[in-house]
C-alpha cells in the first residue's frame, strides 16, 4: 500500500466521542483548520453505556463546560427526555443535575454540529501512525530543541495529513477487547471496530500505557417488561436545564423505573462466578471501584439482600431499555437467568447482552496540566485515553486539550484550570499529579471546596476563562457579571431592610418552630434561619399594616429564579463560604511558589529519597501541586518551600 499526501491542517483530533467533539469544536471555533477522525461516523457522540448526561459531580462538570463555551450542555438540553436534580435533600454543594438522553437524537445533533462547523472537517478513518520530527519547521515556538514534535497522522489506507498538533481521544477503542463470558473478541463499543495499531505506535514514541476495563449492562425490550411491578421515577417539574443559555422551557417525556435484585439473583451469580471473566482472572485490565458489576456487588456486599436496578429508556423512537446497575461480563445465558429472576423482568427479552471491555490508555502522569505530553510537543490526550471514565469527564478534558493546542500554536499563554477554580481543575490536577490506577470518576467528594464550587455558580467561576480564550462572547460574559451584581445588590438590601414586629412575622416564625423576633429582624437575618426560604421573604413583602400601609419599603425587583437562588445560598451559608474562601487563599499562596523547569531534585538532600524520585518523575509546576503528590510529605514540602524562597 502506497502512502499519499491527503491534506494540511493545524490540528488533528483522533476520535469523535465526547472528548473529541469538544476538542474539535474548540479548535475550529478558535480559527484553527481542524480535522476530526472517527473509526465510524455513526459513532459520533455515542452514548455506549448509560443513556444520560450529568449525575453526582458530573453535573458540575457539564455546567462548568457550558460556562466555558462548550457544547455538551446545549445538546443535552435539546436531546434529553427526563431531568432530575439529584441530592435535593442535601445542601446546595452537592446538588447535581442528571438527565436521560434520547441516545440517537443526541448523536444526531452532535454529528450535525460538527458537520456545520466552519474550519472543521469530519472524516471516517482509523489513524495508525503519528509522525514526529525534530526539525523546527511547523513546530510550536516554545518547543525545546531536544524535544520531538508531531508532524502528521496517517490512516489505515495510507492517507497522510500534515498537522502541528494532535489530540488523542480514543475512548475505549484503543486495542479494545469486548468480553461476554468466554467469548472475547477485538472490538470497540456497540460492535464497532477497535483501533488496533495506534497503541503500539504510541509505545514506540515512549508513552507509558496502561490497561483498564469497564463494562455496560444489557438492554432489554420494553415490550417484554411488566411495568406494573416497578416503582416509577418521574422527572422534576419544571425541568431544570444544563446550559445557562437555555431559555425555552424543557419537557419530561418519559418515566424511569426502579426494581431490585433478590436472593435468587444472587444465588445465580454466586453459582456462576467461575464463569465471570472479571473474577476468573481472564481479564488483565483494572476496573472502576465506583461503578462495579453486579457480580462485584454480590461478592463485595455479601450482606446486602438486594441491589437497585434502574430501567432507563434509550430514547423516544426505540423500545430499548437500559438496566442501570446491572453491569456484567457473565455468559449470555447466565445474564438471561439473572435478569429474569428480577421482579418485572420475568419475561424480559435481551436486545443487547451486557459486556466488559478492556482498552489501553496513557498513564496521565505523562501529561502536563494543559493535557500536553511531557515527551512529545503538540501531542495532547483527553477523555478515557487519559485514564478517566465517563462522558462528562471526557468532554471537559477535550475542551481543555483543544483550547491549549490552539493557544500553543498561537504562541499564547496556556489555559490552566486549577482545583482552586472548580471540578474541571480538580479532575485534571488529580490525573496529572496523582495519576490513577483505575478509571477515574468525578465525585463531589473529590473537591475540597464543594460549597464554593457549586453547579449553580459555575457561570461566574468559569465564564471569564472562556471569554479570555475567545469561546465566550463579551456580551455573554457581561450578562454573567450583571447577574452577580444584582445578587450583591439584593444581599445588601436584605441586610439593610428591617421588619418591625407584626402578627404576620410572629405567625411565620411560629409555623416553622422558631423563636419570635420581639424587636423585629432584618430580612437577611430572617433568611439565615434554617427553615425559611427566599419565597417566605417575598411573601412578607406583601404584608400590610392595619392602616393599609406596607410593612416594608418598596422592595419589588424583577429578580430571576437564578438570582434568588444565589442570594439565598450566599446568605444562608455565608460563614461556611468565608471559611472555605480562606482555605482557598492559602492554597493559592502555595501555588504562587513556581518551581523552575530545570530544578535538580536529586541534589536537594533535605528531601527524602522517595520525594526526590516522585518530584523528578512528575515535575510539578508549583509548590501546591508538589504537596499533592503521593510520597511527598509535609516535611518534604516545607524543605522544598525553603529552597524555593532561597532562590
Amino acid at each position: 500500500m502506497m502512502d499519499f499526501e491527503a491534506g494540511q491542517y493545524d490540528i488533528a483530533v483522533i476520535g469523535a466521542g465526547h472528548a473529541g467533539i469538544e476538542a474539535a469544536l474548540a479548535s475550529a471555533r478558535l480559527g484553527m483548520k481542524t480535522i476530526c477522525f472517527t473509526i465510524n461516523l455513526d459513532a459520533v457522540g455515542n452514548l455506549p453505556c448509560n443513556p444520560n448526561i450529568g449525575g453526582t459531580g458530573k453535573g458540575h462538570l457539564v455546567r462548568e463546560l457550558d460556562a466555558l463555551g462548550g457544547e455538551m450542555a446545549k445538546c443535552a438540553d435539546q436531546a434529553c427526555i427526563q431531568f432530575r436534580m439529584l441530592n435535593r435533600g442535601k445542601g446546595p454543594a452537592v446538588h447535581s443535575l442528571r438527565a436521560q438522553a434520547d441516545r440517537r437524537k443526541y448523536q444526531e445533533l452532535m454529528k450535525h454540529t460538527l458537520e456545520l462547523q466552519e474550519n472543521l472537517t469530519l472524516r471516517q478513518a482509523e489513524i495508525v501512525d503519528i509522525g514526529v520530527e525534530s526539525c523546527k519547521e511547523n513546530r510550536p515556538l516554545d518547543t525545546p530543541d531536544n524535544l520531538l514534535a508531531v508532524s502528521y497522522v496517517k490512516t489505515l489506507t495510507g492517507a497522510i495529513f500534515r498537522c502541528k498538533a494532535v489530540i488523542i481521544c480514543t475512548g475505549t477503542y484503543l486495542a479494545g477487547t469486548t468480553i461476554v463470558g468466554e467469548a472475547m473478541q477485538t472490538g470497540g463499543p456497540d460492535g464497532m471496530f477497535a483501533s488496533t495499531f495506534l497503541g503500539e505506535r504510541l509505545r514506540e514514541m515512549g508513552l507509558k500505557l496502561q490497561r483498564f476495563k469497564t463494562g455496560t449492562p444489557a438492554r432489554v425490550n420494553a415490550r417484554s417488561v411488566d411495568f406494573s411491578k416497578l416503582e416509577e421515577q418521574c422527572g422534576d417539574e419544571p425541568p431544570p436545564p444544563f446550559s445557562f443559555e437555555t431559555n425555552q422551557p424543557l419537557t419530561n417525556h418519559i418515566k424511569c423505573y426502579l426494581t431490585y435484585t433478590n436472593e435468587k439473583t444472587h444465588d445465580i451469580i454466586r453459582k456462576n462466578l467461575h464463569r465471570s471473566p472479571m473474577h476468573s482472572g481472564a481479564l488483565d485490565g483494572t476496573g472502576a471501584r465506583y461503578c462495579p458489576s453486579i457480580e462485584d456487588k454480590v461478592v463485595r456486599f455479601a450482606d446486602k439482600k438486594r441491589h437497585q436496578i434502574f430501567l432507563e429508556p434509550m430514547g423516544l423512537e426505540t423500545e430499548e431499555i437500559y438496566l442501570q446497575g446491572f453491569s456484567s461480563s457473565m455468559p449470555e445465558e447466565v445474564q438471561l437467568q439473572m435478569i429474569r429472576s428480577v421482579s418485572g423482568l420475568e419475561n424480559a427479552e435481551i436486545m443487547r447482552p451486557a459486556y466488559a471491555i478492556e482498552y489501553d490508555c496513557v498513564d496521565p502522569l505523562e501529561l502536563l496540566p494543559t493535557l500536553e505530553s511531557k515527551k512529545i510537543s503538540g501531542l495532547y490526550g483527553a477523555g478515557q485515553f487519559n485514564g478517566s471514565s465517563g462522558y462528562e469527564e471526557a468532554a471537559v478534558q477535550g475542551y481543555v486539550a483543544g483550547v491549549n493546542a490552539v493557544l500553543k500554536l498561537k504562541g499564547k499563554e496556556p489555559l490552566v484550570i486549577t482545583r482552586n477554580d472548580g471540578y474541571i481543575g480538580t479532575l485534571i490536577d488529580d490525573l496529572v499529579t496523582k495519576g490513577t490506577n483505575e478509571p477515574y470518576r468525578m465525585m463531589t467528594s473529590r473537591t475540597e471546596h464543594r460549597l464554593l464550587h457549586r453547579q449553580d455558580n459555575a457561570d461566574i467561576r468559569m465564564s471569564h476563562f472562556g471569554n479570555r480564550v475567545g469561546l465566550v462572547s463579551d456580551e455573554r460574559h457581561e450578562r454573567v457579571l450583571e447577574k452577580y451584581k444584582a445578587v450583591e445588590d439584593e444581599i445588601k438590601r436584605l441586610e439593610m431592610t428591617f421588619i418591625p414586629p407584626s402578627e404576620e412575622l410572629r405567625k411565620l416564625l411560629a409555623e416553622n418552630d422558631m423563636p419570635d423576633a420581639e424587636n423585629g429582624i432584618s430580612l437577611a437575618s430572617l433568611l439565615r434561619r434554617p427553615k425559611l426560604t427566599y419565597s417566605d421573604i417575598e411573601e412578607l413583602r406583601q404584608v400590610r399594616q392595619g392602616d393599609g400601609s406596607s410593612v416594608l419599603p418598596k422592595l419589588s425587583l424583577c429578580l430571576t429564579a437564578e438570582i434568588k437562588e444565589q442570594v439565598e445560598i450566599s446568605i444562608k451559608y455565608a460563614g461556611y463560604i468565608e471559611r472555605q474562601q480562606r482555605q482557598l487563599e492559602e492554597l493559592k499562596r502555595m501555588e504562587s511558589y513556581v518551581i523552575p523547569d530545570n530544578i535538580d531534585y536529586n541534589s536537594l538532600q533535605a528531601l527524602r529519597t522517595e520525594a526526590r524520585q516522585k518530584l523528578d518523575a512528575i515535575r510539578p509546576q508549583n509548590l501546591g501541586q508538589a504537596t499533592r503528590i503521593s510520597g511527598v510529605s509535609p516535611a518534604d514540602a516545607t524543605a522544598l518551600m525553603v529552597y524555593l524562597k532561597s532562590m
